[in-house]
């Protein structure tokens, strides 16, 4: 099954064979004429700035062996002369659906569905570490969790033996139709906070649309959930059939005990029915421990040996752009997490960044986005964190981050120690200037924020 005819294409997407030669072999599949590759099989997506069937003649040119475009989109060029076949379809994103739905009935790995408000793609990665270390495994790269990036991970299966698939969504409905793709043998819920609350209106709403991970399995799969998480403990006390635990402080199937936290990472034991092991996170921080337990679970649930999910989780490393650390001149240590942002995930950045050694520990915090009408008093929780967790600057970029200067200095923290710009050119020259020997700085906001653009002007200063 590691290669597709263009006649099993057809057959697949319902399409009809446009030109070319249905013998043709379609082993990668992409949707972008940037990263294309010879040899790929170009999948035409018409997105709300660019309809990506129109650039089919320059995935040709760039070694397209094959494309799929849809049939509204198509115009013939008279000029242009068709070799390579193209299959046109009603809809590319419901062929693709078909497609990925193909591949996963033809796989015999066993797969892995994760999602969550925060920490869906660095429990990803976790789980991801474990499997490996006993599966030839494959997962979901960078943000293809949608219904456009999941079918096209499940077009990357070859020979594996597992897969860990992230699930993302904005609304109801969204994590079904992913759910009814991958027929996750594991779902995940890393927790229920408030990401995406502004569309769902309550975090009721956020575990419902969580939930609908479940909606694909069969009746024998299993639910890992974060027991600590309030909304996930009720439902778990409702629903304890077929639901693993996991957790610091309620009673639960995997226990993290004797927790030790270091500047570059935690030491725990986690504890499960009468068996205790010890184990070490690379990364440090509570939500790390948490992934560990997680990753841990599915791993014994996949029958992997507890010495290999400890060598797993302690080779685990972070995706780039979320917690990266990196050194400028004057031993000051960056800490680039600005790949997106809400409350819970602003919290535990705060704590490990509390817990780095170096010398002052400097916030640069960014607006958090489609919070809606919650947006305020859920930045003013994040003003609260950033007092708790003893940060000796906070510098805030964007509207709404205002209310977490506001909030932190209502808390306690001292007016003089906080900075409000509007502007990220303005807290690049702020940070360029004031800047200390040894300080650990720490940048976070949701992506729309363009972070990067300090992230960047910060390491062009000698990294070293």
């Amino acid at each position: 099954m590691n290669a597709l005819s263009v006649k099993k294409i057809v057959e697949i997407v319902g399409g009809k064979l446009y030109c070319g030669s249905e013998e043709v072999l379609c082993t990668t599949f992409t949707k972008d004429t940037r990263t294309i590759k010879a040899g790929d099989t170009y999948i035409g997506i018409k997105g709300e700035k660019f309809d990506g069937n129109l650039f089919y003649k320059d995935a040709f040119s760039k070694g397209a062996v094959c494309a799929i475009l849809e049939q509204s989109s198509f115009v013939k060029d008279t000029s242009y002369t068709y070799e390579q076949p193209i299959v046109l379809v009603e809809n590319s994103i419901f062929a693709l659906k078909k497609l990925g739905e193909y591949k996963r009935e033809n796989s015999v790995a066993h797969f892995v569905g994760v999602t969550g408000s925060v920490g869906k793609t660095s429990t990803r990665d976790m789980i991801y570490s474990v499997l490996k270390e006993e599966f030839q495994t494959l997962k979901t790269e960078g943000n293809y969790n949608n219904n456009i990036g999941l079918p096209l991970t499940l077009l990357r299966i070859q020979e594996e033996e597992a897969v860990v698939l992230e699930m993302g969504m904005n609304a109801l409905g969204e994590i079904d139709y992913l759910s009814q793709i991958a027929r996750p043998h594991i779902s995940v819920i890393t927790n229920v906070g408030t990401a995406h609350i502004g569309e769902l209106g309550s975090r009721e709403n956020i575990l419902k649309a969580k939930l609908e991970i479940c909606n694909g399995m069969d009746d024998d799969g299993v639910l890992v959930i974060n027991n600590d998480n309030d909304l996930l403990h009720d439902y778990y006390l409702q629903h304890d059939k077929s639901i693993v635990t996991v957790g610091i402080e309620n009673p639960s199937d995997y226990m993290a005990t004797s927790i030790l936290t270091f500047s570059d990472s935690s030491k725990f034991v986690i504890q499960h029915e009468k068996e205790e092991w010890e184990v070490v996170c690379p990364v440090p921080g509570r939500a790390f421990v948490y992934n560990s337990l997680v990753a841990f679970a599915v791993g014994r649930e996949l029958g992997i040996s507890p010495e290999k999910i400890i060598k797993g989780i302690e080779n685990f490393t972070l995706t780039k752009n979320r917690l990266e650390a990196f050194k400028i001149k004057n031993d000051i240590t960056i800490i680039n997490d600005v790949y997106n942002a809400s409350v819970d995930s602003m919290k535990s950045s705060l704590e490990i960044t509390k817990n780095k050694e170096g010398g002052r520990k400097i916030a640069v915090l960014g607006d958090m986005l489609e919070l809606g009408s919650f947006s305020k008093s859920l930045h003013e929780e994040v003003g609260r964190a950033v007092y708790e967790n003893k940060m000796d600057l906070l510098v805030t970029v964007g509207n709404d981050a205002k209310s977490i200067a506001s909030s932190a200095i209502r808390f306690g923290m001292p007016k003089k120690q906080v900075f409000v710009f509007s502007t990220n050119q303005e807290a690049i020259s702020f940070l360029k200037e004031n800047k200390k020997q040894g300080d650990v700085i720490l940048l976070k906001a949701s992506n729309g924020m363009h972070f990067m653009e300090i992230v960047n002007a910060l390491r062009e200063e000698n990294e070293t």
